[in-house]
């Protein structure tokens, strides 16, 4: 079933599309989790507001999470501390034990039954090479005031060389999280709307005009970029500040007791676990960068399944589904202001796969910005910072690639001819001396399109998992047809 275990497992909220000019004080671009959030901070504060939307209610990566909600983002605090210093590590780590403390008291102030459940976090190790990185780590996150632990045991059905544990950490059922925060935002009377894609936010004498496909208008004093990748570019500049990541995951029934504490590897290529409940337990990994055209992404989930029945040999697979994240070049999340040139233009993205806890952490940032309070962790998250400090290999890959696709690839002659397309396959192919994107579905149909995204130009990639196009410069991804799934890109292929 490619759909997510929370996905299967709850109703979503249903709410019209915009139909009308409107205005308000405040315009929040996106309605997953961290839209959501910020909604919720700014009740009661006086405040017109408004959710908008593309899809549906928590439709894009948070209906496709795996529901950690930890400080343990990796090996960070080692890295954080010889890049920016222990003050900076400290506060990172404590903004979001913040976030899992301040998620824990939503859920009981507002009776949310979630599942929500304080569990102990694991990075582990099995290679030789790693055990010195633990170690590093377990000193790091002491040294900013943690409780971590350095162990060589764990309840994983295989033997581990080394891991850092966490306590406190948590996790819950995040669509019933968040549709819970919907009926207490909804009551508040905070207008949300659904499958209105926003094409432009335009500067107007005060504020801003956010408008959508549908050539309907929210004038707004404030507007919050919370789409996950933002939508805008200029003068933000961010598509030069990260990438997109795909990753998969699994939830399967090992039919064997299962521990309750949730474990991710330091090495790659990634291994997550986490149970849900005493039932299902959740296998991720297979990440690469999104539109990689080297990836074979058909052996991707097979790659996860076969893991899981080499570890549980009785496992039944009962749910697979994709997901994506922004990765930021020097492994801090951008929350904040967009641009010093657009005041009151908020943006939250770079989560890099640990989205309950930033997702908090960006809510909180935000909504104090907008009441114009002081927040102890805004500056170490500040979105118009440009410093790929203690990455510039990742910042050269990045713009190696986009070069690549802007330029030297539309060059190249595709390998494959037009008429030697198969069924339910696509690909770049050239016909009549020129390039187009073709997708030919079981039946024989074509579906012909311009195979450049509409963002910035960059050449795509064909996904014959997913059937989709998708851009390996920034990650924008398009339906077969050339419809919009995945921003930053706000505009649909042109089609041929």
């Amino acid at each position: 079933m490619d759909n997510s275990y929370w996905l299967e497992t709850t109703k979503r909220p249903q709410f019209e599309k915009l139909n009308k000019d409107i205005e308000v004080d405040v315009c929040i671009i996106g309605a997953g989790i961290t839209g959501i959030s910020t909604a919720y901070m700014l009740l009661n504060k006086g405040l017109k507001i408004c959710l908008i939307d593309k899809g549906e209610v928590c439709s894009g990566v948070t209906e496709n999470t795996t529901a950690k909600i930890t400080s343990q983002h990796g090996l960070i605090y080692d890295y954080l501390i010889k890049t920016f210093g222990k003050e900076y590590a400290q506060k990172y780590f404590e903004s979001n034990e913040e976030a899992i403390k301040g998620i824990k008291e939503i859920i009981k102030k507002e009776n949310i039954e979630c599942d929500f459940e304080r569990v102990e976090n694991y990075i582990y190790t099995c290679k030789d090479e790693y055990i010195q990185k633990i170690k590093d780590e377990v000193d790091a996150v002491r040294n900013i005031g943690g409780n971590a632990e350095f162990v060589e045991k764990s309840n994983l059905p295989f033997e581990i060389k080394a891991g850092i544990k966490l306590t406190n950490q948590a996790k819950f059922h995040p669509l019933k999280y968040l549709y819970g925060l919907v009926e207490v935002i909804k009551k508040n009377n905070i207008d949300i709307f659904t499958n209105s894609r926003v094409v432009e936010i335009k500067k107007k004498s005060e504020g801003y005009n956010v408008n959508t496909e549908d050539e309907k208008t929210i004038a707004a004093k404030y507007v919050v970029m919370s789409t996950h990748y933002p939508i805008k570019n200029f003068p933000g500049m961010h598509f030069l500040k990260m990438y997109q990541d795909r990753s998969y995951a699994i939830a399967i029934k090992p039919n064997k007791k299962l521990s309750k504490e949730m474990y991710i590897s330091a090495e790659s290529p990634v291994a997550s676990f986490r149970p849900i409940n005493d039932e299902f337990l959740i296998i991720g990994g297979a990440e690469h960068k999104t539109g990689e055209n080297s990836v074979d992404l058909d052996i991707s989930y097979k790659q996860l399944e076969t893991y899981a029945k080499e570890i549980y040999p009785k496992a039944e697979i009962e749910y697979r589904w994709a997901t994506q994240d922004c990765v930021s070049i020097d492994k801090v999340p951008y929350i904040g202001d967009f641009s010093n040139l657009m005041p009151n233009i908020y943006v939250a993205t770079g989560y890099k796969k640990w989205g309950m806890t930033t997702s908090y952490v960006a809510a909180k940032i935000i909504s104090d910005k907008i009441l114009k309070k002081e927040n102890e962790y805004e500056e170490i998250y500040k979105a118009t910072r440009f410093a790929p400090i203690g990455n510039y290999k990742e910042f050269g890959n990045m713009l190696k690639q986009t070069v690549y696709s802007l330029a030297i690839n539309k060059l190249k002659i595709p390998d494959t001819a037009f008429d030697e397309i198969e069924k339910n396959s696509g690909g770049v192919v050239e016909y009549k001396g020129k390039k187009i994107g073709a997708y030919k579905d079981e039946n024989g149909k074509l579906f012909i399109v311009e195979p450049y995204c509409a963002h910035l130009g960059c050449e795509l990639s064909w996904n014959n998992l997913e059937k989709t196009w998708d851009c390996p410069c920034h990650g924008s991804r398009y339906t077969y047809e050339g419809k919009v799934i995945t921003e930053p890109t706000v505009k649909d292929l042109k089609k041929l």
